[in-house]
């Protein structure tokens, strides 16, 4: 059977990989979104865009769903911290999400350009308002936020919406932009008829360049900026779930100390650069998969970056960085990970598989005649 050590771990990995799964699959609806009134010049072209992505968004933003399940059920401490520091931040986040249901259903109710234009701003406020703050959630998350625990364990959080907007969170959170921006472009460009696919295109290959010049400067000031975290003291990696157990120094470069002591991580900033630079050369050559495909690269390598740039800790305290929680201190228990385990093993296969049939189903361009000849029933 596995052990507590091996079990944390396999779920820390599963952690990454819905929000991976959510980057990469929601990432390109968000960013259609994001793009919608700067590809899209008349109403035809923006009922191009809405059809692209019309069929298939639902289903993808279950996996933002999969990953907050996740977190409750296998790091019920991190769901605690996380989401009463964060809830107006994620409230505002939900509030622009649940725009974008409203406006698909509303929009094409009326045929009035001013309605119309009305709710393809809310579509544009529904990408563009989740991919920041999910991204200066990211930053404040490495920055480290104010919480601390007393002896009880009782949570106490001393921030509030405006610290979260600090300059290092804000530069993460242009940097989720510009690769959901770029993601989305991919995306459009393979999905959508022309003229729109051509301009999706070339915003997709500035917002790599534009991702990449933000993901460097990310770097420099992670390690100039930034004070990092160690862990001082002995952890037991299958010890109690107590984040009080252990001592942490806070210092300036420890954030970026992982990819000098395991050199092997440099993979995935490097699949950063790879992966945009692809992306352009693809889109130029009109290789609309290959250029989704190193898009979504990409977006693997941003995301794994800051996760193992900040192994073990998922949250760290700036009040006390004592209190900060690992992935050695802050799980379920061993039983509840194994079962947990079991029935991710049973169902993402089944899942994964009828996403892929659903994709095959859905394949092909959505070209204006399609949306001409289906107007009625279209959105």
């Amino acid at each position: 059977m596995l052990d507590y050590e091996i079990l944390r771990l396999i779920w820390w990995l599963l952690l990454g990989t819905l929000l991976i799964g959510f980057a990469i699959m929601d990432g390109f609806d968000l960013g259609a979104a994001m793009l919608l009134p700067f590809v899209a010049r008349t109403d035809k072209e923006r009922r191009i865009v809405l059809n692209s992505i019309g069929p298939v968004w639902e289903g993808n933003q279950v996996w933002l769903i999969l990953g907050a399940g996740a977190i409750f059920a296998a790091w019920p401490t991190l769901y605690a911290v996380a989401f009463s520091g964060f809830y107006l931040a994620m409230f505002l986040a939900l509030a622009a999400l649940i725009l974008r249901p409203v406006s698909f259903k509303f929009r094409s109710e009326i045929e009035n350009p001013v309605w119309r234009t009305f709710w393809d701003f809310a579509l544009f406020i529904s990408g563009t308002v989740p991919a920041l703050i999910f991204g200066v959630a990211v930053g404040n998350a490495l920055r480290g936020v104010p919480f601390r625990f007393d002896d009880a364990l009782h949570m106490t959080y001393e921030g509030d919406l405006l610290g979260l907007l600090n300059p290092f969170a804000l530069l993460c959170g242009l940097v989720s932009c510009a690769m959901i921006v770029m993601h989305g472009g991919t995306y459009l460009a393979l999905k959508a008829d022309q003229p729109v696919a051509g301009r999706a295109a070339n915003w997709a290959r500035g917002a790599a360049l534009i991702l990449l010049a933000l993901f460097i400067a990310g770097g420099l000031y992670a390690k100039f900026g930034v004070e990092g975290y160690r862990i001082t003291s002995d952890l037991p990696h299958d010890g109690p779930s107590n984040p009080l157990l252990k001592t942490v120094a806070r210092g300036e470069g420890a954030l970026l100390s992982n990819f000098v002591a395991y050199p092997w991580m440099l993979i995935a900033p490097a699949l950063v650069f790879i992966g945009a630079l692809s992306a352009r050369v693809f889109l130029a050559a009109r290789r609309g998969w290959l250029a989704f495909t190193a898009s979504a690269a990409a977006l693997l390598g941003v995301i794994a970056t800051a996760g193992l740039s900040a192994f073990p800790f998922l949250l760290p305290s700036s009040l006390d960085p004592n209190a900060s929680l690992t992935v050695w201190d802050s799980s379920s228990s061993r039983s509840t990970l194994l079962f947990m385990l079991i029935a991710v093993v049973v169902f993402l296969p089944i899942v994964l598989a009828y996403t892929a049939f659903v994709y095959r189903v859905l394949r092909g361009r959505v070209t204006m005649a399609y949306v001409e000849d289906n107007s009625a029933t279209l959105y």
